[in-house]
């Protein structure tokens, strides 16, 4: 039993130093961003067992011959997030991983201190590449299509997110203007309109005479895009055709594009608009114009869905489609990963995605050093999660100029310390007491 007892006080030197050295390594990364600590685990070694009635004793029916270490295991509580300056430092909120690349390995970590290098490439502090999937939509600096989001390709396809300083929104041409509201002109206006023309072609010459301006043509305008990126001016006047057929109405409308400044005319356009009865648009002959070589639709509506004329005040309204070039101003990541390049012209597009790595036992990973770790046979393959469609998704959100911090607890890690010395100790004195009683009993066999 002796013999016993000293190797029961060997295995406790040996699990409770190898709990220190866990404990001592948590310890030393308490500010390591990403850092995951580790917790050890014992378990009883062989026991014998002895010749007892356990339905009748309490003593137990087996005597163990120490302890040992049953496994080491990640403590896979989230950190605390630490507020940063920086608008690549990233944290991820809950469950996943950041795949990072380097030294021609794949590696994960919670660890979303990232910066970008003189290449451009998003990096780890230490240089390792950020892995994504980016959106093919730059060539040659240049924006060859606006996206709203990337979608993630598969987890083999990831590669590492490079984004260059300087970056060009061309511009988008105008295609369609449409407009709205409510073309009215009562015949007394219109009269009205016809003595303030006439009392000005009978006073053009006289300086103190008071004009009245006619109320003439309703007039609406709209700012559309050329090819070049320049802004001009669509303009449409309508006049009540002289004389009415009824029943409904029939206006003359005039469609002409300027410049900004009025200053000089590109093309005009002629043509009528007809209203049933209701007031809701029947025909309409005007349906394009050029701008400076881009053909711009005009849009006035069906029915009631559009340019309506009504016994009601006139409010008429425009919007067009088409973009004003823009430079890179910079670039945004949004909490799903998706990275956004914003435009002097207050337009944004995505040009990539940060992967978000998932896997099906995170126990299994192994550590590489700090807080990278690789896939293992105990972890799995890396995967994405996927909606109901089968897209592949993060599954999990970001937070930006943050960084989350290591998840050990100082207080924890010292009381633990606390428990394994004084372990520790009682081991070694159990080995001593043993030495002890063995010399005795050879003293006394003597």
């Amino acid at each position: 039993m002796m013999s016993q007892a000293f190797y029961t006080g060997l295995s406790g030197l040996r699990s409770n130093a190898q709990a220190i050295d866990v404990v001592t390594d948590n310890l030393s990364n308490v500010s390591t961003v990403g850092y995951r600590g580790y917790t050890t685990e014992f378990s009883s070694m062989y026991q014998k067992a002895i010749n007892t009635d356990a339905s009748i004793t309490s003593v137990a029916n087996g005597i163990g011959v120490g302890s040992e270490v049953g496994g080491v295991v990640m403590d896979q509580a989230q950190g605390v997030f630490q507020l940063t300056d920086s608008a690549t430092d990233l944290a991820i909120l809950g469950d996943g991983w950041f795949g990072v690349e380097g030294n021609g390995q794949t590696m994960y970590t919670r660890d979303g201190s990232f910066t970008f290098d003189e290449n451009r490439d998003l990096v780890t502090q230490d240089g390792f590449f950020v892995l994504g999937t980016m959106g093919n939509n730059i060539a040659n600096n240049v924006l060859t299509e606006p996206l709203s989001e990337i979608a993630l390709a598969n987890v083999s396809e990831q590669e590492k997110l490079s984004f260059p300083t300087e970056l060009y929104f061309p511009p988008i041409a105008s295609t369609e203007v449409t407009f709205l509201g409510n073309l009215s002109l009562t015949e007394e206006q219109i009269k009205q309109d016809t003595a303030a023309l006439a009392d000005i072609a009978a006073n053009a010459l006289d300086p103190n005479h008071k004009i009245t301006l006619p109320r003439a043509a309703l007039s609406v305008s709209s700012t559309v895009i050329n090819a070049d990126g320049v802004k001009n001016n669509l303009r449409l006047e309508f006049s009540k055709v002289d004389p009415q057929v009824a029943p409904g109405s029939q206006w003359n409308v005039k469609a002409t594009v300027q410049s900004r400044d009025g200053a000089e005319v590109f093309s005009t356009e002629n043509g009528l608009v007809t209203f049933e009865e209701l007031g809701a648009l029947t025909s309409n002959s005007l349906n394009t114009i050029d701008n400076q070589g881009s053909p711009v639709a005009i849009n006035m509506g069906v029915g009631f869905d559009g340019i309506i004329s009504i016994d009601t005040d006139s409010t008429l309204s425009s919007s067009s489609d088409g973009e004003e070039d823009g430079t890179l101003v910079g670039y945004e990541i949004e909490k799903n990963g998706s990275v956004l390049a914003t435009f002097t012209n207050g337009k944004q597009s995505a040009v990539g995605s940060i992967g978000i790595f998932h896997f099906q036992n995170d126990q299994g990973l192994e550590r590489v050093s700090g807080s990278k770790f690789s896939e293992s046979a105990n972890s799995g393959k890396a995967i994405f999660f996927q909606d109901e469609n089968g897209n592949n998704i993060n599954g999990t959100g970001l937070v930006t100029s943050k960084l989350e911090g290591s998840n050990v607890r100082m207080e924890a890690g010292l009381t633990d310390l606390i428990i394994y010395q004084r372990a520790y100790d009682s081991s070694s004195k159990l080995i001593t007491t043993a030495d002890e009683m063995l010399q005795k009993a050879l003293s006394m066999g003597a």
